[in-house]
């Protein structure tokens, strides 16, 4: 991507003080639909798909960062074993199911089957078609047991995905991205669009529809989702009775520490 058109996208983006600013006033939020959730005891199940490179990661990063991570459990599973392939296909996917006062996010899911597997050869045209036939039951069932079930998928332009993979390879931070099935897939972009509208002709129910979020800004992208999210799931504030106070703490230095010949790192900043 040439320098003019660098400065073109950036100058789009939205810029970092409001995005910090924002998503600071949305983690408050989150961490009241946490209490909500385990208050309650409601069951989400948050579903992220997209193509390499839209931006789940980043995403999910945002909604984590500031609540506890043994209510919003993050599942991304490697590629399934020996074992995990003879087994019933959601087999795998149904011991991750949230319990109650749990909100259960996918890096990528069960649809796997009607994306990479289907597109880069990993399950058969069939099985496939079998899946995109079960998939909507599969969720009806998961609805009607209580849980909650939100799907994204994250959209992103194919030049941007090409500037991201790039700067995975040029980046040794990002480096760790980059896997050998990316590259891979790269030169399928048609088949992999192809794919997607099919899933979704098959799989948009009203008891689990999908929702699109445009990935193109990664800032952006972040604050529609979570924004997006807090209103799936109504929920209140629940707020103490009585302000929260410090309790009074006792006399300190009674009490004389060992002077413990501890080995200490050297203070470099």
């Amino acid at each position: 991507m040439s320098k003019k058109k660098d400065k073109a996208r950036d100058a789009e983006r939205l810029p970092r003080k409001d995005y910090e600013k924002e998503l600071k006033n949305l983690h408050v939020e989150l961490v009241k639909l946490q209490q909500w959730v385990v208050t309650k005891g409601l069951k989400v199940c948050v579903i992220f798909e997209g193509r390499d490179g839209a931006g789940k990661g980043g995403t999910i990063k945002a909604i984590t960062e500031r609540v506890s991570p043994r209510v919003f459990r993050v599942v991304a599973l490697p590629a399934p074993t020996e074992r995990e392939k003879s087994q019933m296909y959601s087999q795998r996917y149904l011991e991750h199911m949230p319990a109650a006062g749990e909100v259960v996010i996918f890096d990528r899911s069960w649809y796997n089957r009607a994306g990479v597997e289907r597109v880069m050869g990993f399950c058969t045209e069939d099985q496939a078609k079998k899946f995109l036939d079960v998939v909507p039951l599969f969720e009806r069932m998961l609805v009607e047991s209580g849980i909650i079930v939100i799907k994204y998928w994250l959209e992103v332009s194919p030049e941007e995905q090409q500037r991201r993979l790039e700067e995975r390879i040029t980046d040794g931070r990002k480096i760790w991205k980059l896997s050998p099935m990316d590259l891979k897939s790269f030169n399928r972009w048609d088949d992999y669009t192809r794919a997607r509208d099919e899933m979704f002709a098959a799989s948009d129910s009203s008891w689990a529809p999908w929702y699109m979020a445009p990935s193109e800004d990664k800032r952006r992208v972040r604050l529609n989702i979570i924004s997006h999210l807090l209103k799936q799931i109504p929920y209140k504030d629940i707020t103490q009775d009585e302000k929260i106070k410090l309790p009074k703490r006792g006399k300190i230095g009674q009490y004389k520490s060992i002077d413990y010949p501890f080995r200490k790192i050297p203070q470099r900043f």
